[in-house]
């Protein structure tokens, strides 16, 4: 009689948001979400013509979405056309993201477009290895990248060239743990707790004020009797 192997110990929670998430197995030896498949937006074989060697691959996710993959070096030419474009016009800019999947992999740049006069949606996605997390703005293409850059800048440490006021936004300014969304983040921060505490406790008022609205705001004042609170307390004190 065989004995089976004793199972593997199985990872902590903790253990598993850590590692990151791993691919799924692919029998046939091959990365069927790496392929390009028949794109159901006309303008990915738009810009499949227009930028034949900075297309790498598209694919559709969630039955009907597209997802086309691109240089990051052309990044503001495709997503200037796609704008520009009278065909395109993608006109509106819902958001721009990324993704750490972990494990060395490269850090993916999302772009979400909509073309409101055309009813399309289109999701733009650049690869940047992570010893070099720079991509050019978008800014001058749609102003409301402003922020959104900043915020990924913030959070995955994406340093966007060209952008008109690139720093921190959700973050403190000084903020010295790194880019919290990234995988190699550790889940409690990078200091002690005590440490943690200690820059809490030290920390300056115009980390989260701005000088002026510390000097103008009035302190409140409690009032020692004749509060409502004072006259609860008052008549408690018979019961206790």
């Amino acid at each position: 009689m065989t004995r089976e192997p004793a199972p593997a110990p199985s990872m902590s929670g903790f253990d598993l948001v850590a590692a990151g998430p791993r691919e799924a197995s692919d029998p046939s030896g091959t990365a069927a979400a790496r392929e390009s498949v028949p794109p159901g937006n006309p303008s990915v074989t738009a810009l499949r013509g227009h930028f034949a060697e900075a297309v790498f691959r598209n694919r559709i996710c969630a039955g009907d979405e597209d997802v086309v993959y691109v240089d990051p070096e052309r990044i503001t030419d495709i997503l200037g056309w796609l704008h520009d474009d009278a065909d395109q016009h993608y006109d509106h800019l819902a958001d721009v993201t990324a993704v750490d999947y972990g494990g060395g992999r490269p850090l993916e740049v999302v772009y979400q477009l909509w073309s409101i006069p055309n009813r399309a949606a289109l999701r733009v996605k650049c690869e940047l290895p992570l010893d070099a997390l720079a991509i050019d703005s978008v800014t001058g293409i749609w102003a409301g990248a402003n922020w959104l850059e900043r915020e990924v800048y913030d959070l995955f440490g994406v340093h966007f060239n060209g952008h008109p006021d690139l720093r921190r936004i959700l973050m403190p300014d000084n903020y010295a743990e790194g880019h919290p969304l990234r995988k190699d983040f550790p889940l409690r921060g990078r200091f002690s707790r005590a440490e943690q505490t200690r820059r809490a406790l030290t920390q300056d008022p115009e980390d989260y004020y701005v000088p002026g609205e510390i000097g103008e705001r009035t302190p409140q004042v409690v009032e020692g009797d004749g509060g409502a609170g004072a006259d609860s307390g008052a008549a408690g004190g018979d019961d206790v």
